[in-house]
């Protein structure tokens, strides 16, 4: 096989480097943002990339008024809960629709692939929670999306072409269902949970549509939300109950809860980087 010349690896490489500029630029010119003054933010039109006298004034403002740090925590709680809570559903279901001898198995298989077609609509989803008794509460913000069908079908593949004769070795020797799940499928699907993990951890630390619909209360907003009153429509700390007079620039202040919300993804991201193309080909691929 021909070797790639110096000329092709240098074009390459520019425009890999020119790709890669292109991403960073817009994070480098939010973070400078929410550190500029008043008048570098002027100067520059609305968005700098390299602040004069960075300052911390936006990060104050928004931690000092209350606000941010609450719909912080709401995230981080929904998130880690119901990421749990979401594997487990996920988990167990594809665990059982992956053993063929399960009756019915392949009928509930096909009402799952169904809702990737057909979503039931805005007013049937709040119908139901309401009659359910979870409006103005934090299960809203998780039942309604506790299963994806897509995550189903990944891990149920991913389960259907582990080695059968493991499985039948440990019903030999006395394994139920539960302990073969725990010792043995578990331990050999690290890989694609990792990943159907962080697809469930980056959905529910970005949804903001299921709290519009269901939650009133502004004190249980998670963060995605109030970015949402930030950015979209321009509300201020005062205006969702935090401090009464901002110290930075309305611009420095959005950009800096904009920081706060994507900054946990970026960095639990990298650690689980190495799992995507083993998991989610590995369970997408086979079968």
């Amino acid at each position: 096989m021909e070797r790639p010349s110096k000329a092709g690896l240098a074009v390459k490489g520019a425009i890999l480097l020119g790709v890669s500029l292109l991403v960073i630029y817009p994070f480098v010119g939010v973070i400078g943002t929410s550190l500029s003054t008043e008048t570098d933010i002027a100067k520059a039109g609305g968005f700098v990339l390299l602040p004069s006298a960075p300052q911390l004034d936006a990060y104050r403002a928004i931690f000092e008024g209350g606000t941010v740090t609450r719909a912080l925590l709401v995230s981080v709680l929904v998130t880690g809960i119901g990421t749990l809570a979401s594997l487990a559903a996920t988990i167990g279901m594809a665990y059982g629709l992956s053993r063929r001898e399960v009756t019915g198995s392949r009928a509930i298989l096909v009402v799952a692939l169904f809702t990737m077609l057909f979503n039931p609509g805005i007013i049937a989803g709040f119908l139901t929670v309401q009659q359910l008794g979870l409006l103005n509460t934090f299960a809203a913000l998780v039942l309604p999306s506790l299963v994806s069908a897509f995550n189903l079908v990944v891990l149920r593949s991913f389960f259907m072409n582990l080695p059968n004769e493991l499985m039948e070795s440990a019903r030999m020797d006395g394994a139920g269902d539960l302990r073969i799940l725990v010792r043995i499928v578990l331990p050999l699907s690290k890989a694609v949970i990792a990943v159907i993990a962080l697809f469930y951890a980056v959905a529910y630390w970005n949804a903001f549509f299921n709290a519009l619909l269901y939650l009133d209360d502004t004190e249980k907003w998670p963060l995605p939300m109030i970015l949402r009153m930030f950015v979209l429509q321009g509300r201020t700390l005062e205006s969702l109950g935090g401090a009464a007079e901002a110290p930075a620039p309305v611009q420095a202040i959005q950009m800096a809860v904009l920081v706060v919300a994507v900054v946990p993804i970026l960095i639990v991201y990298p650690f689980l980087q190495r799992y995507f193309t083993k998991g989610v080909l590995t369970g997408a691929v086979k079968g």
